[in-house]
């Protein structure tokens, strides 16, 4: 301890503690400003979901659309790491993300949400940028001004277009799909 500290009495010493703690608590970043007056209770993790691996025919049928792999959950964790082997996760991550989007009722969560995508996604330079056109980016760009559950349908469905075209075709010759339909 300092010289300094040492001439103040004990009290002071123990309210510098409590007055730290106290901002140490203020500086942590809530969501909302309310959390701060009314804490939210923590929410319970949830546990993931238990995969069920789909027999062969099943997986067999995932070779009609993009749409069927993507509707099931193992299909979805399927195709995610094959996109991640192949370095673009960030076309099935984006979708993901604009699918959660559409299921947003609160206008305060939609906009935070509608944020973090723009942030994550679209906006040039972004830490995952998808490969989109400056048209789709212009016009997302607009959508975000008055947010709807369809802000983001346009640049999704290049995205999807984008795997759909290029992407599911190595999937289905992937050794990780040949592997499902044996």
């Amino acid at each position: 301890m300092c010289k300094g500290l040492a001439a103040l009495p004990q009290t002071c010493l123990e309210r510098a503690k409590e007055i730290k703690t106290k901002l140490g608590t203020l500086l942590q970043k809530p969501e909302n400003a309310i959390d701060l007056i009314i804490p939210y209770p923590e929410k319970p993790e949830k546990k993931p979901e238990k995969l069920q691996k789909p027999t062969s025919e099943e997986a067999l049928q995932w070779r009609e659309s993009l749409d069927r792999v993507l509707m099931n959950n193992y299909g979805l964790t399927t195709f995610r790491s094959f996109l991640r082997s192949e370095f673009s996760d960030e076309n099935i991550e984006f979708w993901v993300a604009c699918e959660d989007f559409k299921k947003i009722k609160s206008p305060v969560k939609m906009a935070a949400k509608a944020k973090k995508i723009y942030e994550e996604f679209i906006q040039t330079e972004a830490p995952r940028e998808v490969n989109i056109d400056h048209f789709t980016k212009d016009v997302t760009l607009r959508n975000l001004v008055e947010l709807s559950p369809s802000t983001f349908d346009l640049a999704q469905k290049r995205i999807y277009a984008l795997m759909e075209k290029d992407s599911f075709g190595r999937f289905l010759r992937s050794d990780q799909y040949q592997e499902l339909i044996k």
